[in-house]
């Protein structure tokens, strides 16, 4: 069960899927209570095609807090043919016991390749909240599925599992031997499938492997699978593996399966790893059944996984630059209805999301140094257009000390330049990539934070500079302003779908968008929840970060010993 009081004793800094900005303790009174993990399964599901079943995928989504608009937060994957899915693919969430999370699941059934959800088949949907999931008994939340009037659309069950701190990775290979012949034509098509359990006896999938066609020795390929996936930590927790043949038609033969335990598995290839399956049917009918095939570990090797925060400790420097719209879309400074409006009592929007994000992210930064950019902007005194010109008026050094020193830039630049245009994004992404370019070795990592109003001129060559900037040590984060559709914005952070440009595909995902509106309230001058956006603005750092470092290969420095000041010995006088 979940512990209803923040532990004491949780590790910092240990990153997962979703990071939490409390793992920093920047905002130490928002640390999450827990990370817990979402498994989804459903039940008689409505089948929505004519010549086979549905193919469901689950989305999820949650609330934002001021304007309460549903973001999605992720999907599984899509499990052909059937009205009875276990997803394996899970949703890692913060657990914040003191915050009310709204959650609702939309299911569809998936007809073509296409991220657009409006051209699947809308399944129905599932409304509840997390402490409703981690409230229940087990953690298990049983629902009926709604939204299709007069129809019944059967159930979905969630299940809630506390995360442990076990940061190992580990790397098995299989293979299997004798397995009983399923197809009347042919040879078995194999698969293996993984479950750990729970506390209370029931199982939850963690790993499918691929088919192998058309054998029954078939030799699976590696996988690797983290050890809190499968078996949350515990070394002597039952995994149990059964072995189907897939078929076509989504109704896969059974036929057999073992148990076994990772402390078992991490004897690695031996005698102890050779397991029987056992299909206890036949076991049961046949008096001369001895088994259905074995199944043999070929390899197990353990990784330890790093975390950002090691990065950090042993010295990585992060590097933030700023940038700001100033084109005429935002509407002119002098008039209240303008994003840049200078108004002496308040904060305009461009300068709420500039010191909410700036003073999350200064936190980060170890010499509180930025470069603080504008674009889009006539300078004087000829009135060129600039689309990277210094805040402060240095093109030398641009460099502006804190956020109070952006701020201050920013808001002399608002009193001596002329908003125009067009919104080019791609030369402030060059100019900070030319930096990033200089320095690959791991020892510093470049994050550039764009504040604009969402109309973009430069699609394609934005677009190329951040395919070009995926395989430089930086990340790209934009924060959207006022009540424009953020279409282009949400294209270009490619969680949905990897942007490319000529073909080329981004080597990994760089860019993080947030709308500034989600987080402030109707009045527009208040931001509601400072943890939230921090949260959202950092969510993707990390694991950028540590995707360009594992791609190239980079570990972490270790971490300097501990300062220990000298020792002064009194002499006392007799």
């Amino acid at each position: 069960m979940f512990a209803l009081e923040k532990p004491s004793g949780q590790k910092p800094g240990t990153f997962g899927n979703m990071a939490s900005v409390g793992d920093f303790n920047v905002l130490s009174s928002s640390i999450p209570a827990t990370k817990v993990e979402l498994s989804v399964s459903c039940r008689n599901l409505l089948d929505r095609d004519t010549f086979s079943k549905s193919d469901p995928i689950c989305v999820l989504y949650t609330q934002a807090i001021g304007n309460k608009e549903w973001r999605e937060f992720g999907r599984t994957e899509v499990i052909d043919n059937t009205l009875n899915p276990d997803f394996v693919r899970k949703f890692i969430m913060d657990y914040f016991f003191e915050e009310r999370e709204n959650l609702r699941f939309d299911f569809y059934d998936v007809d073509s390749k296409s991220p657009n959800l409006s051209k699947h088949d809308f399944l129905g949907q599932m409304f509840c909240t997390l402490g409703e999931i981690v409230g229940s008994q087990g953690s298990r939340l049983e629902k009926s599925i709604i939204g299709i009037p007069g129809k019944k659309c059967g159930t979905v069950i969630v299940t809630a599992e506390e995360l442990s701190c076990c940061r190992d990775s580990v790397l098995m290979q299989f293979c299997a031997n004798k397995l009983d012949k399923k197809d009347f034509f042919g040879k078995s098509d194999p698969f293996l499938v993984f479950h750990r359990s729970n506390e209370d006896g029931s199982f939850t999938i963690c790993h499918k492997t691929e088919v192998v066609k058309n054998t029954l020795n078939p030799v699976w390929q590696a996988f690797k699978i983290s050890v809190r996936a499968l078996c949350n930590g515990d070394y002597d927790r039952t995994i149990k593996v059964e072995v189907y043949d897939w078929d076509r038609d989504g109704s896969h033969d059974f036929i057999g399966e073992f148990t076994t335990s990772y402390r078992e598995l991490s004897r690695g290839q031996s005698q102890f790893n050779v397991y029987e399956v056992i299909n206890p049917k036949k076991k049961g009918k046949k008096k001369k059944y001895i088994n259905s095939g074995t199944v043999t570990l070929l390899s197990f090797l353990i990784e330890t996984e790093v975390s950002f925060l090691d990065y950090i400790k042993g010295g990585t420097q992060i590097n933030f630059t700023v940038a700001i719209d100033f084109t005429a879309s935002n509407g002119n400074p002098s008039q209240p209805t303008s994003l840049h409006y200078m108004n002496p009592y308040q904060l305009n929007a461009y300068g709420m999301a500039l010191k909410a994000v700036g003073e999350i992210i200064q936190d980060y930064d170890s010499d509180k140094m930025f470069p603080a950019l504008g674009f889009g902007a006539r300078l004087p005194p000829d009135g060129r257009v600039s689309h990277e010109f210094a805040l402060n008026g240095n093109p030398q050094n641009p460099y502006c000390h804190g956020i109070d020193g952006v701020m201050e830039a920013y808001y002399r630049s608002l009193k001596c330049v002329q908003l125009y245009g067009p919104t080019n994004f791609a030369p402030v992404i060059n100019h900070v990539a030319r930096y990033a370019s200089s320095v690959k070795d791991g020892s510093q990592y470049f994050v550039l934070l764009i504040i604009t109003d969402g109309v973009i001129s430069d699609m394609a060559q934005t677009k190329e500079s951040i395919v070009n900037a995926s395989k430089l040590p930086m990340s790209v984060i934009i924060v959207g302003v006022g009540p424009a559709e953020f279409d282009a914005m949400e294209e270009l952070d490619g969680d949905v779908v990897r942007i490319s440009s000529r073909g080329k595909f981004a080597e990994r995902d760089i860019v993080q968008f947030v709308p500034f509106r989600d987080y402030i309230d109707r009045s527009g001058n208040h931001v509601l929840s400072m943890a939230r956006l921090a949260k959202d603005v950092l969510a993707e750092i990390p694991e950028q970060f540590l995707s360009y470092m594992r791609v190239r290969g980079i570990k972490p420095s270790p971490a300097p010993p501990p300062y220990t000041p000298p020792i002064h010995v009194l002499q006392t006088q007799i």
